[in-house]
């Protein structure tokens, strides 16, 4: 989340869905940026007391407006395309800025996931989901037409790397 920095103005606070464990949420809280975490899983034990923690299902919470900016990390792969709609309106209505971390939808990064795993010593049921994220990523602009922010209200830039990683920055327009 590199480019958080130049995105987040000051005084706003940053909303990380599917937020889980709560790594990224710490690393950014740890560098000065100010993240709350949403997530079906209870409050990670290390998560700032400082910081809000909501335990609810993306696709239905209520509370986005605080949150010019939203980011997501290995999450928006897990929804249809009619969950991502409702998703993106409730992030049309009130971000900024929405970053995304995904992977990228490709053959060759299944392929390159098969051979490289094991060697890391992945088992078949890791080998699986990598298998199916894959086959649920993205490619081009696939994640802003799905969350509706290619209306021209939005800014966004969509890359893919060679590794298979799929990274999406809208910002509204002003």
């Amino acid at each position: 989340m590199k480019v958080l920095p130049d995105l987040v103005h000051s005084g706003e606070q940053v909303l990380e869905v599917g937020a889980g464990t709560g790594e990224t949420g710490l690393l950014l809280n740890s560098h000065g940026i100010p993240t709350d975490g949403l997530d079906l899983c209870p409050r990670p034990p290390l998560w700032p007391v400082q910081r809000a923690w909501h335990q609810g299902d993306l696709k239905s919470f209520p509370g986005y407006g605080p949150y010019p900016v939203v980011i997501g990390n290995l999450i928006f792969h897990q929804f249809t395309e009619a969950e991502l709609a409702v998703v993106g309106a409730a992030l049309r209505f009130g971000a900024r800025v929405v970053v995304a971390s995904e992977p990228l939808r490709r053959r060759l990064s299944q392929r390159m996931m098969a051979f490289v795993a094991p060697l890391l010593g992945a088992n078949h049921v890791t080998l699986h989901d990598a298998h199916v994220s894959i086959a649920a990523g993205f490619s081009g602009n696939e994640l802003p037409a799905a969350l509706g922010m290619d209306d021209g209200q939005w800014q966004f830039t969509c890359t893919e790397t060679v590794l298979g990683a799929y990274r999406m920055v809208a910002v509204r327009r002003p």
